[in-house]
């Protein structure tokens, strides 16, 4: 039977602090996204874009910039991404900015323990994502999801799928982190975060790094990708609003997509940060159409 991919758009940048990753879906559709995957035998549903409130743009409240809109794109994203997992359908989240990942993750989550399967989160990133409002240097929401699935956040967020934490710890491998604020630092370490950051990638390897974020992934393992584009080095994908020198290179990161892929586990998956508005003629949403074809068994040689 044909594995059914889902397309949904966030058009969204509330959690963000540069606008224009509203415009990300439309550019990773400009690239192709849609036949490139029809290609590899795969069925494709583009649910269009969810829609939920615009960015007003103001400054934080007690630590949290545009807290009740983030809620409410968040919960757009929780029941579309629900709704396609009760089908049996493998979502594609395309942001919009790294907050949507709340949503996402906590729908993914919640799917798991409805279908009492393990899961996997594979969070690919410059950053850890692991603010809370008095840890953080901005107040921008995108900088806090993994908290907030972890369980420190706002009440309106930590709520979103049903059960706090949305997810253990335990379940999440950060692959690719290189920026870190002083005080998120202390708090991955005391809460034990499983980091494959870009000094172990660089002494080990990115294979090294994959066998470990993957150990353990079997049958019963639902594996959800939560892939920021600024995981990429910003020589290859200029077009993020954080971008971070020193990322992983084009071939490190095709390795990354296809030891996920040879797994054959991919459930679901997050495209977030492509920002249009600071891209090189589209670019970095070619370079990441192009990872996620990897990801659905894109390889130079037919592989057992």
């Amino acid at each position: 039977m044909k594995q059914t991919i889902s397309i949904i758009g966030a058009p969204t940048d509330i959690g963000a602090g540069s606008r224009g990753a509203s415009m990300g879906p439309e550019a990773l559709r400009v690239a192709q996204l849609i036949p490139v995957l029809r290609h590899h035998g795969l069925e494709v549903v583009d649910r269009g874009n969810l829609s939920g409130p615009t960015n007003p743009w103001l400054p934080p409240v007690d630590g949290y910039r545009h807290l009740q809109e983030v809620v409410a794109w968040n919960c757009a994203v929780h029941d579309a991404v629900h709704a396609d997992l009760a089908l049996g359908h493998l979502p594609i989240l395309l942001g919009g900015d790294h907050c949507l990942g709340l949503g996402s993750i906590s729908a993914v989550a919640r799917h798991c323990r409805e279908a009492n399967k393990k899961l996997r989160v594979l969070w690919l990133d410059a950053h850890a994502d692991f603010n809370t409002n008095i840890l953080t240097p901005s107040g921008n929401i995108h900088g806090m999801p993994v908290a907030c699935l972890c369980g420190h956040g706002p009440k309106e967020l930590i709520e979103i799928g049903g059960q706090v934490p949305a997810i253990n710890p335990k379940w999440i491998r950060q692959i690719g982190i290189r920026s870190v604020d002083e005080g998120e630092k202390r708090f991955v370490h005391q809460i034990g975060l499983e980091v494959f950051d870009m000094r172990y990638i660089d002494e080990m390897g990115m294979r090294a790094a994959m066998e470990l974020a993957l150990a353990l992934v079997d049958a019963n393992t639902h594996l959800h990708v939560s892939f920021d584009v600024d995981f990429l080095d910003p020589d290859i994908a200029p077009g993020v609003g954080t971008t971070v020198r020193g990322g992983p290179t084009y071939r490190e990161a095709q390795l990354c997509m296809e030891m996920i892929a040879d797994t054959g586990r991919l459930a679901s998956l997050d495209v977030m940060e492509l920002n249009p508005a600071l891209d090189v003629r589209n670019r970095t949403a070619e370079v990441a159409v192009d990872l996620i074809e990897s990801l659905f068994g894109k390889s130079t040689l037919m592989r057992k």
